[in-house]
Formats: structure tokens, C-alpha cells, sequence
């Protein structure tokens, strides 16, 4: 099993950053590509950006390509989500999730059951 642990959501104003990171462990060895997800009240999850486990590549959804960056810490096993430029319509519960699916496999918007494993979400709230 593989359990992933993710922090660093909260409050912030328009405009604002927040970084969120999502802690690997457990049986690692077998991820193949991490994502983020992300789901407002009322809506359905929807896939936010994806990396692949050695991180070299990276994808994202048109609603945060240019203010979300993803990256990865090899000997944390730590996946970011870097958020720039917010908005009140990223108000959002944040699920990282990893998934045994090498990264060609995934597609470029992979949903939600591309992923074997889940944390739990963490708040972001963003206010106009």
C-alpha cells in the first residue's frame, strides 16, 4: 500500500500563492505518476495537473496552466502543487493521488479512476 499525506492548504486573498505537498510512503516503489485533483462544493473531482514519478514530465488542466506548477523532491518523495495568481473559483478541497499507470498510459486528462491511491483533500479557500 502507498499513503500519501497532504498539508499546506488554508485561506488567501485573490491574487495570493499557496504551496501544497503531498508526503509518499508506504510501498513508493510502485507509483508510476502523481495528480492532483481538486473538488468544489457541488461539482465533481476534476484533474488539476499530473507528474510523472521521476518527475521529468508534467501536465495540467487549461484552468491553472500558467499559475500551477508541479514539481517533486526524488529523496522526500514529495510531490507540490504550487498555486500562483488565485482565484475565488479555485476554492476547492485538493486530493493528491498516485497512480501504478505509467505516464503515457494516463492520457492528458486522466480521471479519477486512473488513480489507485488517495490522501486525504486539504482546504483552499480563496477569497475575492
Amino acid at each position: 500500500q502507498v499513503q500519501l499525506v497532504a498539508s499546506g492548504g488554508g485561506l488567501v486573498q485573490a491574487g495570493g500563492s499557496l504551496r501544497l505537498s503531498c508526503a509518499a510512503s508506504g510501498r513508493t516503489f510502485s507509483i508510476r505518476s502523481m495528480g492532483w485533483f481538486r473538488q468544489a462544493p457541488g461539482k465533481g473531482r476534476e484533474f488539476v495537473g499530473g507528474i510523472s514519478w521521476s518527475g521529468g514530465r508534467t501536465n495540467y488542466a487549461d484552468s491553472v496552466k500558467g499559475r500551477f506548477t508541479i514539481s517533486r523532491d526524488n529523496a522526500k518523495n514529495t510531490v507540490y502543487l504550487q498555486m500562483n495568481s488565485l482565484k475565488p473559483e479555485d476554492t476547492a478541497v485538493y486530493y493528491c493521488a498516485a497512480t501504478r499507470l505509467g505516464w503515457n498510459e494516463l492520457g492528458t486528462n486522466p480521471g479519477e479512476n486512473s488513480y489507485n491511491y488517495w490522501g486525504e483533500g486539504t482546504q483552499v479557500t480563496v477569497s475575492s
